[in-house]
Protein backbone atom coordinates (compact mmCIF):
# COMPACT_ATOMS: atom_id res chain seq x y z
CA UNK A 1 0.00 0.00 0.00
CA UNK A 2 2.78 2.42 0.90
CA UNK A 3 4.67 1.65 -2.30
CA UNK A 4 1.57 2.45 -4.31
CA UNK A 5 1.17 5.83 -2.57
CA UNK A 6 4.81 6.76 -3.11
CA UNK A 7 4.53 5.83 -6.77
CA UNK A 8 1.34 7.85 -7.12
CA UNK A 9 2.83 10.90 -5.43
CA UNK A 10 6.04 10.85 -7.48
CA UNK A 11 4.10 10.54 -10.72
CA UNK A 12 2.01 13.61 -9.92
CA UNK A 13 4.83 15.84 -8.70
CA UNK A 14 5.77 18.55 -11.21
CA UNK A 15 9.22 18.17 -12.74
CA UNK A 16 9.36 14.38 -12.37
CA UNK A 17 10.46 12.96 -15.67
CA UNK A 18 8.32 10.17 -17.02
CA UNK A 19 9.80 7.79 -19.57
CA UNK A 20 8.04 8.01 -22.90
CA UNK A 21 6.95 4.72 -24.38
CA UNK A 22 7.39 4.65 -28.13
CA UNK A 23 5.51 1.99 -30.01
CA UNK A 24 5.73 0.82 -33.61
CA UNK A 25 4.03 -1.90 -35.53
CA UNK A 26 5.91 -4.08 -37.99
CA UNK A 27 4.57 -6.48 -40.54
CA UNK A 28 5.65 -9.88 -39.28
CA UNK A 29 5.26 -12.96 -41.44
CA UNK A 30 2.27 -14.86 -40.11
CA UNK A 31 2.98 -18.15 -41.90
CA UNK A 32 6.28 -19.88 -42.44
CA UNK A 33 7.34 -19.93 -46.08
CA UNK A 34 9.42 -22.91 -47.18
CA UNK A 35 12.86 -22.38 -48.70
CA UNK A 36 15.93 -24.22 -49.97
CA UNK A 37 17.52 -26.73 -47.56
CA UNK A 38 14.34 -27.18 -45.49
CA UNK A 39 13.74 -30.90 -44.92
CA UNK A 40 10.16 -32.04 -45.42
CA UNK A 41 8.27 -35.21 -44.64
CA UNK A 42 5.64 -35.68 -47.33
CA UNK A 43 2.94 -38.19 -46.43
CA UNK A 44 0.34 -39.47 -48.85
CA UNK A 45 -2.25 -41.36 -46.83
CA UNK A 46 -2.45 -45.09 -47.61
CA UNK A 47 0.33 -44.80 -50.19
CA UNK A 48 3.78 -45.63 -48.83
CA UNK A 49 5.37 -45.46 -52.29
CA UNK A 50 4.64 -41.71 -52.44
CA UNK A 51 5.53 -40.97 -48.81
CA UNK A 52 9.06 -39.65 -48.35
CA UNK A 53 11.44 -37.31 -46.55
CA UNK A 54 13.22 -34.88 -48.85
CA UNK A 55 15.11 -31.60 -48.80
CA UNK A 56 14.18 -28.63 -50.95
CA UNK A 57 16.89 -28.17 -53.59
CA UNK A 58 18.65 -24.83 -54.27
CA UNK A 59 16.33 -24.32 -57.27
CA UNK A 60 13.37 -24.41 -54.84
CA UNK A 61 11.94 -27.72 -56.03
CA UNK A 62 11.47 -31.22 -54.69
CA UNK A 63 11.18 -34.44 -56.67
CA UNK A 64 8.16 -36.70 -56.30
CA UNK A 65 7.42 -40.09 -57.90
CA UNK A 66 4.87 -40.01 -60.74
CA UNK A 67 4.60 -36.21 -60.91
CA UNK A 68 8.30 -35.25 -61.03
CA UNK A 69 9.58 -31.87 -59.87
CA UNK A 70 7.29 -29.70 -57.71
CA UNK A 71 7.93 -26.07 -56.74
CA UNK A 72 8.20 -25.92 -52.93
CA UNK A 73 10.21 -22.79 -52.05
CA UNK A 74 8.06 -19.73 -51.56
CA UNK A 75 5.02 -21.77 -50.50
CA UNK A 76 3.61 -22.59 -47.07
CA UNK A 77 3.46 -26.27 -46.16
CA UNK A 78 -0.33 -26.16 -46.62
CA UNK A 79 -0.01 -24.65 -50.12
CA UNK A 80 2.60 -27.27 -51.07
CA UNK A 81 0.31 -30.08 -49.84
CA UNK A 82 -2.50 -28.63 -52.00
CA UNK A 83 -0.20 -28.42 -55.04
CA UNK A 84 0.93 -32.05 -54.66
CA UNK A 85 -2.70 -33.12 -54.10
CA UNK A 86 -3.78 -31.47 -57.38
CA UNK A 87 -0.89 -32.98 -59.34
CA UNK A 88 -1.53 -36.49 -57.94
CA UNK A 89 -5.28 -36.48 -58.70
CA UNK A 90 -4.91 -37.94 -62.23
CA UNK A 91 -2.92 -40.87 -60.79
CA UNK A 92 -4.29 -41.47 -57.27
CA UNK A 93 -7.93 -41.54 -56.19
CA UNK A 94 -8.58 -38.70 -53.70
CA UNK A 95 -4.95 -38.29 -52.48
CA UNK A 96 -4.66 -36.97 -48.94
CA UNK A 97 -1.31 -35.16 -48.64
CA UNK A 98 0.28 -33.75 -45.49
CA UNK A 99 3.58 -31.93 -45.10
CA UNK A 100 5.68 -31.82 -41.94
CA UNK A 101 8.75 -29.58 -41.71
CA UNK A 102 11.38 -31.85 -40.17
CA UNK A 103 14.28 -29.37 -40.29
CA UNK A 104 14.12 -25.62 -40.66
CA UNK A 105 17.28 -24.63 -42.54
CA UNK A 106 16.19 -21.90 -44.93
CA UNK A 107 15.89 -18.88 -42.61
CA UNK A 108 19.39 -17.49 -43.05
CA UNK A 109 20.72 -13.95 -42.72
CA UNK A 110 24.20 -12.53 -43.24
CA UNK A 111 25.98 -9.81 -41.27
CA UNK A 112 29.22 -8.45 -42.67
CA UNK A 113 31.60 -5.57 -42.27
CA UNK A 114 32.62 -3.93 -39.01
CA UNK A 115 31.07 -6.37 -36.55
CA UNK A 116 32.87 -8.66 -34.13
CA UNK A 117 31.70 -11.94 -35.69
CA UNK A 118 30.64 -11.44 -39.33
CA UNK A 119 29.10 -14.38 -41.12
CA UNK A 120 26.08 -16.45 -42.03
CA UNK A 121 23.50 -17.00 -39.30
CA UNK A 122 21.00 -19.84 -39.56
CA UNK A 123 17.99 -18.90 -37.47
CA UNK A 124 14.98 -20.71 -36.07
CA UNK A 125 12.79 -17.66 -35.30
CA UNK A 126 12.06 -14.27 -36.84
CA UNK A 127 14.90 -11.88 -36.06
CA UNK A 128 15.03 -8.09 -36.00
CA UNK A 129 17.90 -5.90 -37.19
CA UNK A 130 19.07 -5.12 -33.65
CA UNK A 131 19.00 -8.84 -32.80
CA UNK A 132 21.13 -9.59 -35.87
CA UNK A 133 23.74 -7.05 -34.77
CA UNK A 134 23.75 -8.68 -31.35
CA UNK A 135 24.20 -12.15 -32.90
CA UNK A 136 27.22 -10.80 -34.78
CA UNK A 137 28.79 -9.69 -31.49
CA UNK A 138 28.13 -5.97 -31.88
CA UNK A 139 30.19 -3.34 -33.66
CA UNK A 140 33.95 -2.97 -33.90
CA UNK A 141 35.60 0.34 -32.96
CA UNK A 142 35.72 1.32 -36.64
CA UNK A 143 32.07 0.75 -37.50
CA UNK A 144 30.16 3.56 -39.16
CA UNK A 145 26.98 2.71 -37.30
CA UNK A 146 24.83 5.34 -38.95
CA UNK A 147 25.67 4.17 -42.47
CA UNK A 148 24.39 0.61 -42.25
CA UNK A 149 22.40 -0.98 -45.05
CA UNK A 150 20.23 -4.04 -45.35
CA UNK A 151 20.57 -5.60 -48.79
CA UNK A 152 17.42 -7.50 -49.73
CA UNK A 153 17.11 -9.68 -52.82
CA UNK A 154 13.70 -10.86 -54.03
CA UNK A 155 12.78 -12.88 -57.11
CA UNK A 156 10.81 -10.81 -59.62
CA UNK A 157 9.00 -13.74 -61.22
CA UNK A 158 10.94 -13.60 -64.49
CA UNK A 159 13.89 -15.78 -63.40
CA UNK A 160 15.67 -12.62 -62.26
CA UNK A 161 16.11 -11.02 -58.88
CA UNK A 162 15.48 -7.51 -57.65
CA UNK A 163 17.95 -6.02 -55.18
CA UNK A 164 16.95 -3.26 -52.81
CA UNK A 165 19.08 -1.47 -50.24
CA UNK A 166 17.53 -0.17 -47.05
CA UNK A 167 19.64 2.53 -45.34
CA UNK A 168 19.58 2.34 -41.55
CA UNK A 169 20.98 4.67 -38.91
CA UNK A 170 21.87 2.93 -35.64
CA UNK A 171 21.07 6.08 -33.64
CA UNK A 172 17.55 5.99 -35.10
CA UNK A 173 17.19 2.32 -34.11
CA UNK A 174 18.07 3.15 -30.52
CA UNK A 175 15.94 6.27 -30.28
CA UNK A 176 13.01 4.87 -32.24
CA UNK A 177 12.92 8.00 -34.40
CA UNK A 178 12.90 8.15 -38.17
CA UNK A 179 14.00 5.54 -40.65
CA UNK A 180 12.50 2.12 -41.15
CA UNK A 181 12.90 1.14 -37.49
CA UNK A 182 13.93 -2.17 -36.02
CA UNK A 183 12.24 -4.30 -38.67
CA UNK A 184 12.16 -8.09 -39.01
CA UNK A 185 14.77 -9.44 -41.41
CA UNK A 186 13.72 -11.75 -44.21
CA UNK A 187 15.59 -14.90 -45.15
CA UNK A 188 18.56 -13.99 -47.33
CA UNK A 189 18.89 -10.42 -46.03
CA UNK A 190 22.45 -9.10 -45.66
CA UNK A 191 23.23 -6.50 -43.01
CA UNK A 192 26.21 -4.41 -44.13
CA UNK A 193 28.09 -2.41 -41.48
CA UNK A 194 30.77 -0.24 -43.16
Amino acid sequence: MILFLVGSISSTLPGCAQPTVQEREYAAPYEFVLGPEDVLEISVWKNQDLTRTTAIRPDGKISMPIIGDVQAAGLTSHALAQSIHEQLKPFVVNPSVSITVKELNSYVIFVLGEVTKPGKFQLKAHTTLLQAISLAGGFTDYAKRNKMQVVRIKPNGEHKVHESRIPVRYDDLLSGDGGPGNFILLSGDTVVVP
